[in-house]
């Protein structure tokens, strides 16, 4: 008999209401995963992948058909219709690109010195993948590809129906990158080793929005019986290499790769520990069942089609952040150095302004076992560099978005009682990150000063900035009171206010202003900024869509705008007026609400705290 929580909950998918209740642990009556739908987001511009992966893994093995441009942050587009191998890594759902390691491609027939001929057809009905295993046909060698995974390694099966020639392409060069000429320099140095016939180690250094360092081992059931190293262009360093095996049609190839930040005997312990045989149907079923034991914590009515969308996005929820510490908990930091987990795992890849609102919320109630290790993890990695992650990539920092709001997580984290964490050692981090000025993010003097990051002074993303901030500055104050630093709390719940000074009254927006107090000239509300890149004072957004980003105190933001019918008369407009101009994150749209993109996704509650609960419910 399953044990049911007494949460309930209500979540709004596909325009129709559906109950939920969540479940801790069950043993399974049903299987979740047939409800996953891997390739939902995978189209133009999702940025999804659909290969196999365990929950919270480092490894995420998965196909490959294009890395060159914004389209391939994750080298996958469902409708393409090459594929050009399988890499070991991804990132999921991002707007931005790194990752896609170890490249490796099933190859049959005569071997060419160009490494770009190895692509290759496959028939969309022949292609199939659920929770933790993906198939694929390939036609032009005419091999069938299975992939699964563990958490720290990939394991391969290869039916080559044609032996001719039997081998596999290991490029190690391989990377999304923005452009070409970045996809063959991203490669800093490559060193591989054959330690026998069936295995090869290495270690890659690679700076695409990162500097990465992973080390590898990877092996095959089958001894290797030559080897053919393709030539290098003049700027790449990462070696790629043909290597042949003695098969008949119909035999099967397995290998597998095992990752480490550490170095190759690191790689070596996580495979030995995970995947130490060659049961490639034992990984997979273990895949599936730690899958549906985690989707099984949330049991849902309603339609099929309704069910596929949940529980593909709960499951997308999961692959992130990744344990990239070994199995016996050492990792590399952010100075490089080789350190051991404080619990015992460490995790990284943070998007942490766009995980900080819903996600890592959701976490603390469906994977609770898993939020202290977040936080011992932000904070070990705010004691190396000297402030919590904004974006953090492989224990490293990207500096990629505004805010730190891993001050937010670790706020809440204390305040739903967790404590498996040093609070003294996490209340420093949180308060240095919102104290210490640091690159490019965080001039704290110039949001002291003036009680506002000003337009002239900053120059893009001033309104944001200073909004995303305060609601920064409010979790530090809250967790400072309840650890009794009344001190704290006091300082932090006066910049918590600091929103006020960027409302415009006459306008009703929250508007650019100057050092001088003046409000910036012209003025659109409607002109939409994406980042540094385009310039302007919103991220993402506009005026329209940022005027309500106060999540901390929503009767404040109810008096600036004169009280309760007011507020609401705006928040209607939102929903009404069009949008003139647009950007690529910023979709979804009804009218100048953006239900794309993060900033309007707490938007429709606010009618309910305005009076009118009817609103978001239909």
């Amino acid at each position: 008999m399953k044990k049911t929580n007494s949460i309930l909950c209500a979540f709004v998918l596909a325009g129709s209401l559906f109950g939920c209740s969540t479940t801790q642990q069950k043993t399974g009556e049903t299987d979740y995963t047939q409800y996953v739908n891997t390739f939902i987001g995978a189209a133009d511009n999702g940025h999804t992948f659909p290969g196999a992966c365990r929950p919270f893994g480092m490894i995420q093995t998965s196909p490959v058909t294009g890395a060159v441009g914004w389209r391939y942050c994750s080298e996958y587009v469902y409708t393409d219709s090459l594929i050009w191998g399988f890499t070991q890594t991804h990132l999921n759902g991002t707007g931005c690109m790194d990752l896609g390691d170890i490249l490796v491609m099933p190859v049959t027939g005569t071997r060419t010195r160009a490494w770009d001929a190895y692509r290759s057809h496959f028939p969309k009905d022949k292609e199939a993948a659920t929770p933790g295993y993906y198939t694929v046909e390939l036609t032009d060698p005419g091999v069938k590809a299975e992939l699964t995974a563990s958490p720290h390694a990939a394991l391969h099966r290869y039916t080559y129906h044609n032996a001719d020639s039997a081998s596999v392409l290991i490029d190690l060069q391989h990377g999304p990158a923005w452009n070409e000429n970045q996809y063959h320099s991203q490669v800093q140095s490559c060193e591989t080793n054959w330690e026998d016939a069936q295995t090869l180690t290495g270690h890659v250094r690679n700076s695409v929005w990162v500097n990465q360092d992973y080390f590898f081992v990877m092996k095959f059931n089958r001894p290797v019986i030559d080897t053919l190293y393709l030539p290098m262009a003049e700027t790449e360093k990462g070696k790629r290499i043909i290597a042949t095996f003695d098969m008949k049609p119909g035999e099967e190839l397995l290998m597998k790769v095992a990752m480490s930040t550490t170095g190759v005997d690191g790689a070596k312990k996580n495979m030995e520990a995970e995947i130490a045989d060659w049961n490639f149907e034992g990984v997979k079923q273990a895949a599936h069942n730690e899958w549906n034991n985690y989707l099984s914590r949330i049991e849902v009515t309603g339609t099929d089609d309704e069910k596929t969308n949940f529980y593909t996005s709960f499951y997308h929820a999961l692959i992130q952040p990744n344990q990239i510490s070994d199995v016996d908990g050492w990792y590399r930091n952010a100075a490089d150095s080789i350190v051991k987990a404080g619990n015992g795992a460490f995790y990284s890849t943070f998007s942490l302004w766009d995980t900080y609102r819903a996600a890592h919320p959701f976490y603390t109630l469906m994977v609770p076992e898993k939020v202290d290790g977040f936080v011992n993890s932000l904070v070990e990695q705010a004691e190396v560099q000297g402030f919590l992650p904004i974006w953090g990539l492989w224990e490293k920092e990207t500096y990629t978005m505004i805010g730190n709001h891993g001050v937010s997580v670790i706020a809440e984290a204390y305040r739903k009682g967790f404590r498996g964490f040093d609070a003294e050692r996490a209340f420093n981090a949180i308060k240095n990150t919102q104290t210490v000025s640091h690159k490019l993010k965080s001039d704290w003097e110039t949001y002291m000063k003036y009680g506002y990051f000003p337009t002239d002074l900053i120059k893009t993303e001033s309104v944001s900035s200073t909004l995303e901030s305060v609601y920064d500055d409010y979790a530090v104050a809250d967790m400072a009171q309840r650890m009794g630093k009344e001190e704290d709390a006091a300082y932090f719940a006066k910049r918590a206010d600091f929103y006020k000074n960027l409302f415009d009254k006459e306008t009703q927006f929250m508007r650019p202003r100057n050092a001088d107090g003046s409000w910036k000239s012209p003025f659109n509300p409607s002109q939409v900024a994406h980042m540094e890149s385009t310039g302007g004072d919103y991220t993402e957004g506009n005026a329209w869509q940022y005027t309500w980003h106060v999540q901390h105190d929503v009767p404040g933001l109810i008096e600036l705008f004169g009280g309760e019918q007011a507020f609401l008369n705006k928040l209607d407009s939102l929903f009404t007026l069009k949008l003139e101009t647009t950007q690529a994150d910023v979709t979804g749209l009804i009218g100048q609400y953006a239900h794309g993109n993060e900033p309007s996704h707490h938007i429709t509650y606010l009618y309910t705290l305005a009076g009118r609960p009817n609103v978001p419910r239909n």
